[in-house]
């Protein structure tokens, strides 16, 4: 598996457990906050460690992945979008 369909094997696996929560009748806004945090917990790991925290400057780092991330999502999103109207 190359790096690109690891990723999305990954995004799959969440959305997964993000659906399977929601049928569990877990609000979607809980389920989409709860993911970030855990998304935040895992990102101060890769940064950080278990022992260590993200300083302001490795916040910035993930709050820039994680905006150019949802943008590129939205992009994609509204491309298909508009394809299945025509």
């Amino acid at each position: 598996m190359n790096e690109q369909e690891q990723h999305q094997y990954c995004t799959n696996k969440f959305i997964e457990l993000a659906n399977q929560l929601r049928k569990e009748e877990i609000d979607p806004s809980m389920v989409s906050g709860a993911l970030m945090t855990a998304a935040s917990v895992y990102a101060t790991y890769v940064g950080a460690g278990n022992e260590g925290a993200l300083e302001a400057s490795g916040v910035d780092k993930v709050v820039a992945v994680f905006r150019r991330t949802l943008e590129h999502h939205q992009a994609v999103k509204k491309a298909h979008l508009l394809k299945n109207k025509a």
